[in-house]
């Protein structure tokens, strides 16, 4: 097994922990708006650990999309355009909406627009990852929902 197969078993296994904890903080900043809960240090780490988890994903795709030469595919078929494009720029807004929310939450006074802040962009982050997820599936009938 070499090293590109290793990355994308780590790529392909990390999504999950991402999308979970991504779903986690989502919840839980939903629950701590609509509650009028006050935004604790639980709050801060779980948030914090949904951006370190989103980076270190991006880390280990970025490293997968130039090894595998995906930006030089071929734009006229779905499944080369999927990789070479969509995906990543898909990807790469989520994880800047992710990383934007997580920033200005911390800017927040109230603990209300804490939570506010995480919710949305947290939420704008999620809805475009599972979008590039059902892309996915779309361009490249091979693929499932949950495959490796």
């Amino acid at each position: 097994m070499g090293i590109y197969e290793i990355l994308k078993s780590a790529h392909s296994g990390w999504r999950y922990l991402v999308i979970i904890l991504l779903l986690v903080a989502f919840i839980n900043a939903l629950m701590g708006y609509l509650g009028r809960k006050p935004y604790t240090e639980g709050n801060r780490k779980l948030n914090v650990f949904t951006l370190i988890s989103a980076h270190i994903q991006l880390v280990l795709g970025l490293l997968l999309y130039f090894m595998r030469d995906w930006y030089k595919g071929d734009m006229s078929v779905a499944v080369q355009r999927y990789w070479k494009m969509e995906h990543i720029a898909m990807m790469l807004v989520a994880i800047i909406l992710i990383t934007v929310g997580n920033a200005k939450s911390k800017r927040m006074d109230s603990a209300l627009m804490k939570h506010r802040k995480i919710f949305v962009y947290f939420g704008l982050g999620l809805l475009l990852i599972t979008g590039a997820i059902f892309g996915m599936i779309h361009a490249d009938p091979t693929r499932h929902l949950f495959a490796m």
